[in-house]
């Protein structure tokens, strides 16, 4: 009767190289370089602005300078607080804010894909009442 081979039987001879593994051990460790520049890229901190022009709408305050850079990564949530500040109101008072008069932001909308899309001549309009 024919012996049937076991799992143990058939493992590699220990020592033996196998040309794949080091091309394979290369290429990780390409790809591991790439991803570590990649995430040092991510880390660094955006320093673009944006340009925002802040009008009042109906009866609502008129600002003295109502042209601020903000940072583009910022979310719309900070230009809600910054504005709340400057004009001196409480967390429990309204403010609307819309973008161009047309329709109002989620506060978590960030500031640069609101000025990608919407901006005019330049700046992005936010208006407020």
């Amino acid at each position: 009767m024919a012996q049937v081979a076991s799992s143990h039987d058939l493992t590699p001879r220990q020592g033996a190289r196998n040309p794949s593994s080091s091309v394979q051990n290369n290429e990780r460790s390409d790809l591991s370089e790439e991803v570590l520049k990649a995430l040092e890229t991510y880390k660094k901190k955006d320093s673009s602005k944006v340009v925002v022009r802040f009008k009042g709408v109906g009866n609502a305050p008129i600002m003295k300078q109502n042209m601020y850079k903000i940072t583009a990564t910022n979310r719309f949530q900070a230009v809600i607080q910054f504005l709340r500040k400057e004009l001196g109101w409480q967390s429990g008072e309204p403010l609307f804010l819309y973008i161009n008069s047309t329709f109002s932001p989620a506060p978590d909308d960030t500031v640069l894909n609101l000025y990608k899309s919407f901006a005019t001549e330049g700046f992005l309009i936010v208006n407020y009442r």
